[in-house]
């Protein structure tokens, strides 16, 4: 049966016209990618506009508290490493395979994310796309009072990043490129 013929059940014209879509949403994506300043400041555009909706309304607070959680939760796996070293030291402690070197003087390892940058960015700002989409509904605009929200977000982020920051010093790792040391090519 061809899918593009008459004889084309609703369910199938439904899976078509979803599978182009998802198809142009990909190249899309495909073609962005390279990008990664333009990318960021697309977001950031788009959380400055998110931020001027929930001022403007003076409501939706509990969207944005939402969306504030997840973005730290997002941000937090961006700068773990994908092997976290307390869990190989744990493992080398209960007689479990042994883990690449985590001293200064030993092999060198390289920074994995747990949460690459590309996906980083495509679920921060699919999340913002979504909170601004949310922040036009009656709905979700539930009665809360926001002090209590932002000094919850705020005490919870310097805590999370405390602990972060801590974990950073303790295994010595780096999470970005800048002020490494470079090798040039000889």
């Amino acid at each position: 049966m061809d899918s593009t013929g008459p004889d084309q059940t609703p369910f199938e014209a439904v899976t078509a016209h979803t599978s182009k879509l998802t198809r142009q949403y990909q190249a899309y994506l495909d073609q962005v990618t390279p990008h990664v300043l333009p990318r960021w400041i697309g977001t950031g555009v788009l959380l400055i506009t998110f931020f001027a909706r929930i001022l403007y309304a003076q409501g939706w607070y509990i969207v944005a508290y939402t969306l504030g959680i997840y973005l730290l939760n997002l941000f937090l796996a961006f700068l773990t490493p994908k092997f976290d070293p307390s869990m190989e030291q744990e493992e080398m402690e209960e007689g479990g395979p042994s883990a690449l070197p985590t001293k200064a003087d030993e092999e060198f390892r390289p920074f994995i994310r747990r949460l690459p940058e590309f996906k980083f960015w495509h679920s921060a700002t699919r999340a913002i796309a979504i909170g601004f989409f949310c922040a036009w509904f009656e709905l979700f605009n539930i009665p809360v009072f926001w002090p209590v929200l932002v000094m919850y977000w705020i005490i919870l982020f310097v805590l999370t990043m405390r602990r972060q920051i801590q974990h950073m010093i303790k295994y010595r790792y780096i999470p970005f490129s800048f002020g490494k040391q470079r090798y040039n090519r000889s």
